[in-house]
This record gives structure tokens, sequence and C-alpha cells, in this order.
């Protein structure tokens, strides 16, 4: 199996397990169903990647010692990805606040492959985002079509930029950001469900300044920039995965139309 087709049937499988469990464990006690769900997940994509892909180095939100950058203490798990030429990048559940949340079907299951040889300056050469709660899975074995463009922005005057927005953490000037480029703040769950409204058009960009590890964005990007999206760190520079630091705090995934105008207004605002 390819790799892009590989990193869809994973998450589906995994997304799969999620809703079953969430079928099995109710919502009574949500600090259970997280852990479960991290468990259930994390321990299903970790077995199929040894079974099928065993030559391949893992870096897992649910790794142990995973958020630690890699310097002069000794990491072996650090110090295989970082040599390897393939490493695989996973986020078992993202969004588990939401997904312990009865209704809500904005989490996500994220697989992504980061391949040294890859043209692209992030390096990730296939990726899928499952969407379990909504019975979707986008990938990069078959990208989804670049989105539509809003009714707004189809109709000549003034057109409205819909930006998903963390429901409880958005970044302190993405209000005044908003005004100032004529924007409407859309509150999303996870990472990789609002990365995937973009991806189908049900809000134009993304902005993230909060703090985030690799995991949070490889499957989206992956998806996104198939699509041909832009995809950026909020300076514009690129974003690089499998780095001895997996911290990779902002980002910016948008319509390439509104690329320029959305970064030039980070420069006023990020500050």
């Amino acid at each position: 199996m390819i790799d892009g087709a590989f990193a869809r049937w994973l998450a589906a499988r995994a997304g799969q397990a999620l809703l079953d469990l969430r079928a099995e464990l109710g919502f009574a006690d949500t600090g259970a169903l997280k852990s479960a769900g991290d468990k259930v997940s994390h321990d299903l994509i970790r077995t199929e990647l040894a079974k099928w892909r065993p030559g391949d180095a893992v870096l897992s939100e649910e790794d142990e010692g995973s958020r630690l950058a890699w310097a002069a203490e000794v990491n072996a798990e650090a110090v295989s990805r970082l040599a390897a030429d393939r490493v695989w990048i996973i986020d078992p559940l993202d969004g588990t606040r939401e997904f312990a949340e009865e209704g809500r079907s904005d989490w996500a299951v994220h697989v992504a492959l980061w391949a040294r040889s890859a043209p692209s300056p992030h390096g990730l050469v296939a990726g899928a985002v499952g969407l379990p709660a909504q019975h979707r899975v986008l990938g990069t074995d078959y990208p989804p079509a670049y989105p539509p463009m809003t009714v707004e922005a189809a109709t000549a005057g003034t057109r409205v930029i819909r930006l998903a927005a963390s429901r409880s953490r958005p970044p302190v000037f993405l209000s005044d950001l908003a005004e100032d480029v004529g924007a409407k703040l859309v509150p999303m769950g996870s990472a990789g469900a609002k990365i995937a409204a973009v991806v189908t058009g049900e809000v134009d960009a993304y902005i993230h300044a909060g703090g985030q590890y690799e995991w949070d964005s490889a499957a989206p990007v992956a998806v996104a920039t198939a699509t041909g999206l832009h995809a950026s760190r909020i300076d514009g520079s690129a974003l690089r995965y499998n780095e001895a630091d997996p911290r990779l705090p902002d980002l910016l995934v948008c319509r390439k139309d509104l690329a320029t105008r959305l970064l030039a207004a980070l420069q006023r605002h990020s500050g």
C-alpha cells in the first residue's frame, strides 16, 4: 500500500476505534474517556506502524518524552528519528476536549509522513486527517479540490474573511486582526478540524500563535498544501518538521489569494 493510502487507512482505523470507545464508555466520566481515547488510538497506530512500516521512525504525541527537545541528554527515540530518512508524525487524538463532549464532531486523528528526500521545505510527503464523527478522511492520496470561493468573495463588493479560531485559547491579537482585515471569527475545536475546514472551504483561514507541537499540524498541513493552500509560520517562513525541538508554536493556513494580506496584518498585530 502506498504511503498516502496507508495514512488514510490508518487514520480511518483509529477513528473507528475512537467512535467505538465513545459508544462503549459514554460521557459520564470525561477524564476517563479522554485518557482511554489517547491510549486506544496511540496503541492501534503504533501497532500498525510496527507491522507495516517497521523501518520507519515515529513521533507521536503520546510517546514518553515526546515534548522534550533533544539536546545534551540522550533520548534514544529522538536520536532515532533525527537520523531517520522517514518519520511518521502522529497525533492519535487531536482535540481530546471535544472528543469527550457529547455531540461534538470537531476532533481528529492525524497521520503524517516526513521524508528526508522530500522536495518541499516542510518535508511532508503523505498525510491524512481523520474526522471520525464527521465520517470523512481528508488525505494526500486524493487531495480535495481547491476550496470554492465564498459567496461574499464571488460577489462584487466587500469580502468577509472567515477565520477559524480556537474555542478556548485564541491568540490575544486575533480580534484586533479580524477587525483590521474585515474578518469574522468562527470558533472550532481541534487544530485538525480547523485546518480541515480551510481545506473544504468552510472557512478561509486559520491562524494560531498560542503554542503547538509538530503533531498538531503535520497531517493537516500535508493535506492543505497538497490541496494548493498556503501554509507557513505567521512570519511567512517555512514550516519545518522532524526538528530536534518538536515545538512548532504558530502557523497560518489560508487560501493563497489571502496569504499576502493576512501575513501583512500579522506583522502589524502579532508583535
